[in-house]
């Protein structure tokens, strides 16, 4: 999808030119924009500390418990400005954010930890003893541990817990952050699949922040290169793929002829968001 047909199109979630800034003194984002189709999986990339988690809690109102602010621009969902709004009234809207690390409540079981997503519905215990059920059809795993203390399962399980207790909340978006920080290659697979799957199926549309960026643009629609806070570079996802930057400097692939030292030197000069 390029950006002149996206533009066409209403965005379901909308990042204007926004600017961050923690203890009222660090800028962490510099005018970042994106924007996050209907039934889209979009993909934000870049180096560890890049700013994708910054842009992810900044969406969700997260910011605040870590002495950030958005000082400039604007965020709007559904065509609605929600900078105002709290963090649960977000939830309540359909804004999910699944945090790097996971965050399972350890002492918890499986299943207890799968229904604290369902915590700010109202729609009756049929729906979600039926969204339970949903959640168990895509991780078996955890239908299999549901009665285990979550600290005791895997990495691998703990993420399945944090996506399947996100899809409790009957999310509209899922922000998810770093989804294969930590996993085996194989787990990091079996995770974007079932993402593939919950978009497909459920028509649920995903923002997800990784570093593994070959995996990402496998599974997205759409990406955002950050870069020292701010966007250096967007398109489809196959495009970047075939990027020489981003081949290059983000997928660790050049072309056939071996560069030497002088000249990857002038290629990174001619890196346009270096200019």
């Amino acid at each position: 999808m390029s950006a002149v047909i996206q533009s066409e199109r209403e965005a379901l979630l909308s990042v204007n030119n926004i600017e961050v800034i923690y203890d009222h003194v660090i800028l962490v984002l510099r005018g970042v924009s994106l924007e996050v189709m209907k039934g889209g999986v979009v993909a934000l990339l870049g180096a560890n500390g890049a700013g994708k988690s910054t842009t992810l809690k900044a969406i969700s109102n997260l910011l605040g418990a870590e002495r950030g602010d958005v000082t400039k621009g604007s965020i709007t969902f559904q065509g609605e400005d929600v900078q105002s709004l709290s963090p649960n009234e977000l939830v309540r809207r359909g804004v999910i954010q699944v945090m790097e690390g996971r965050h399972c409540f350890e002492h918890l079981t499986v299943e207890e930890n799968l229904l604290t997503g369902a915590y700010t519905r109202t729609d009756g215990r049929s729906r979600v003893a039926e969204d339970l059920d949903l959640v168990y059809q895509y991780f078996p795993r955890l239908k299999e541990r549901r009665t285990s203390q979550a600290g005791y399962t895997s990495g691998g399980e703990q993420q399945m817990i944090a996506v399947g207790r996100a899809l409790m909340a009957r999310p509209a978006v899922i922000l998810l952050d770093e989804p294969s920080m930590g996993l085996a290659p194989q787990l990091v697979e079996e995770i974007f699949e079932i993402v593939k799957r919950l978009n497909e199926d459920e028509g649920v549309t995903f923002l997800l922040a990784e570093q593994n960026t070959m995996m990402a643009l496998r599974y997205s629609n759409y990406g955002y290169i950050l870069e020292n806070g701010r966007v250096v570079m967007d398109g489809e996802a196959s495009a970047l793929a075939e990027n020489e930057d981003v081949k290059e400097f983000y997928l660790g692939v050049s072309g056939d002829d071996r560069r030497s030292f002088r000249n990857v030197k002038a290629y990174r000069r001619r890196k346009r968001w270096l200019s």
